[in-house]
């Protein structure tokens, strides 16, 4: 089982950190198998975000990785790359490298085309940073041919308009990258190759077809092959959110391996699932997994597994763990937002904790696995609270395993759960969020019938909230318009914005972007233009609040957690819950 590279801002200027090597050795102690750090440059001129570590200066964090690693039985190969056309020249303040002056489609910079001093220096490059990566000690190096990767940009004719030799042979490139690494590796040490075998622009760009082509002849050069997907244009087949199915690579994984003539083929695409990875391996989609995301929720994943232990759940979210943001936000985890600290002894402390909701569940669960006596008390039918209501979004089905672990786990460690039980005080106060007069998001989400004729869902957010709403509504049958302050729906929605933007639009649903309600009566909403003040109506016989619930009732002097505080993401709730039984642990 792998743990794949991304980024996690946990770096220093331009090099690992001791964060870097507490992080990756806790997925060594939990029991991986292989470890990859995040990738590397290899060259100057690729410096794609702040803290993006530099190879030359990664020598010292990869030995230390590999220190902390080795004892656990994990193998750790570096990964090496350049994100080329798709990286940032905000850095560097240099021109972006690129096979050819093609604008990224994102940025809409144009790069250089790169002249044969360049693609020396790259080979070079590489070669120089595997180099560094072996007098660490690493058990092999990764050269990272991905989807946001220059070597991918030079396989693919969306990219890649050259008439020389690198144009006319678009894996020239790569092969003598592979080379010029396996040169530096010698003997005993794994080369690794993460391939983007679709880049989900079948008239132009790298398809499947065309993939299994460029196998055949790489695949006997590398030791591992790491099957992946996504491009530019496609960034975000590369890490989906739950949209799009766990496992979505492994019919392609299987070509791949077809074609890979015995090199060993590793499925990487949304694997979450102990389960699902081992029937992967036995019908022969490939010979390992890759499971990132699953083991940054749950670091102690394989020995979980192993030992018979439910494993915390990967929610596909990625509302933590994707970081590439100019906030530099550190790597984690809605379902796991901690850093692996130890926690006070709580033997012969009795505590009650009000409110079974993701903040109250975590509260208990970590007060219990510190030795108290918690008591939990809940006034609904079951655990879990507004979980339940952001499972019913659509893409966001895996918070009801989250709902299902906390509250499994509560049991599991002792703790005595009341349900049908009203309270207002106790130890932590987590009884939730006062919803909002009117019909609203939780509303529609619980399944209450709605008069017919037109909706308008009214979200001043822009998170995933008002989208999915809109999404539900759409699909059974209503017409609907959603109003949105921002210039693009969803704009809280990080990578999966673009696809919700479209998802919204095959569904009919129609965006009333800069817009604010003013005001609506007599089957008819009033918007007015977020920078003009001109007014224009829209249809309405149901108006739907997307906004955020109101804070809880919460006694004075308690201590409070989750949407009984103020409006919450799950992330928040859970983290202010584990963070209520760390004070409460802490004080004499």
């Amino acid at each position: 089982m792998l743990f794949g590279p991304h980024e996690t801002n946990l770096g220093r200027g331009r090099a690992l950190s001791e964060r870097h090597v507490a992080y990756y050795a806790r997925r060594a102690a939990g029991g991986c198998g292989i470890v990859v750090p995040e990738t590397a440059s290899v060259h100057p001129s690729d410096h794609p975000y702040e803290r993006a570590p530099l190879a030359a200066e990664c020598g010292p964090g990869w030995a230390d990785v590999v220190a902390a690693c080795r004892p656990h039985g994990a193998l750790v190969l570096a990964s090496l790359g350049h994100t080329g056309a798709q990286g940032s020249s905000g850095y560097a303040q240099t021109a972006l490298w690129a096979p050819s002056a093609v604008p990224d489609v994102v940025t809409r910079e144009v790069p250089v085309q790169m002249e044969q001093a360049d693609v020396d220096a790259l080979v070079t490059g590489f070669a120089a940073s595997a180099r560094v990566a072996v007098d660490a000690g690493v058990d092999g190096v990764e050269v990272d041919a991905g989807a946001r990767s220059l070597l991918r940009q030079f396989l693919s004719g969306l990219t890649n308009l050259r008439t020389d030799a690198y144009g006319v042979d678009r894996t020239r490139l790569l092969r003598e990258v592979l080379a010029a690494v396996r040169t530096e590796l010698g003997p005993g040490r794994v080369l690794a190759l993460r391939l983007s075998c679709d880049e989900e622009a079948p008239w132009a760009g790298i398809t499947p077809s065309l993939a299994v082509q460029h196998v055949r002849g790489l695949a006997p050069l590398a030791d591992l092959l790491v099957v992946v997907r996504g491009s530019g244009l496609a960034a975000s087949s590369y890490r989906p959110d739950g949209h799009t199915p766990p496992g979505f690579n492994a019919d392609l994984t299987r070509a791949v391996r077809a074609a890979a003539g015995g090199t060993p083929v590793v499925l990487q695409g949304s694997v979450v699932d102990v389960g699902a990875a081992q029937r992967a391996l036995d019908d022969g989609a490939a010979d390992a997994v890759e499971m990132t995301r699953a083991q940054i929720a749950d670091a102690d994943l394989v020995a979980r597994a192993r030992a018979g232990v439910p494993v915390r759940p990967c929610t596909l979210c990625n509302q933590a763990c994707q970081v590439r943001d100019v906030r530099n936000p550190l790597v984690s985890c809605v379902a796991d937002p901690s850093g692996g600290e130890a926690l006070p002894d709580g033997a012969g402390r009795r505590v009650t904790v009000v409110g079974g909701g993701p903040a109250g569940l975590e509260a208990a669960r970590v007060l219990a696995a510190a030795g108290a006596d918690v008591r939990l008390v809940e006034r609904a039918d079951r655990l879990g609270g507004a979980l339940w209501s952001v499972a019913a979004l659509p893409g966001r089905a895996r918070f009801a395993d989250l709902a299902v672990w906390l509250a499994g786990e509560v049991v599991r460690s002792g703790v005595r759960v009341e349900l049908g039980t009203g309270a207002r005080s106790g130890d932590v106060v987590a009884t939730g969020a006062r919803p909002r007069d009117g019909v609203t998001a939780a509303d529609v989400l619980a399944g209450a019938a709605l008069p017919p004729g037109p909706v308008v869902v009214d979200d001043p957010v822009g998170g995933p909230v008002g989208v999915g709403v809109a999404e539900l509504l759409a699909a059974a049958g209503r017409e609907v318009a959603l109003v949105t302050p921002d210039e693009v729906a969803g704009v809280r929605l990080g990578g999966d914005l673009g696809p919700a933007n479209a998802r919204l639009a095959r569904a009919g649903v129609r965006r009333e972007t800069s817009s604010v309600l003013r005001a609506v009566a007599d089957g008819v909403a009033v918007l007015a233009d977020r920078w003009t003040g001109t007014e224009r109506r829209v249809a309405c016989a149901v108006l739907v609040d997307a906004g955020p619930p109101l804070p809880g009732d919460v006694p004075a002097g308690a201590l409070a957690a989750g949407d009984a505080v103020a409006p919450r993401t799950v992330l928040e709730a859970v983290l202010e819950g584990r963070r209520a039984a760390q004070t409460l642990l802490a004080d004499p």
